[in-house]
């Protein structure tokens, strides 16, 4: 399996948010594949997967480059 995009991480955790407030506990992936969760509980823990992912990649965003340059002796 391959890692999620940041992307496609965004529409993961917008779709199980949007399941979790209407109360609903499926929801259909990227691929049209249907998630079921047992309980909100285990839909709670998917969500903060997802967001501790989007976190690890947020973090690792560079923020700063630095130029070093020589006049060519």
């Amino acid at each position: 399996m391959s890692a999620l995009t940041f992307t496609e991480l965004e529409s993961l955790r917008a779709a199980l948010v949007r399941a979790r407030l209407n109360g609903v506990r499926e929801i259909r992936d990227q691929n049209g594949e249907t998630v079921t969760y047992k309980s909100d509980r285990e839909m709670a823990g998917a969500l903060a997967s997802v967001e501790a992912e989007i976190a690890r990649l947020q973090s690792t965003t560079i923020k700063q480059v630095r130029f070093r340059t020589t006049k060519g002796e």
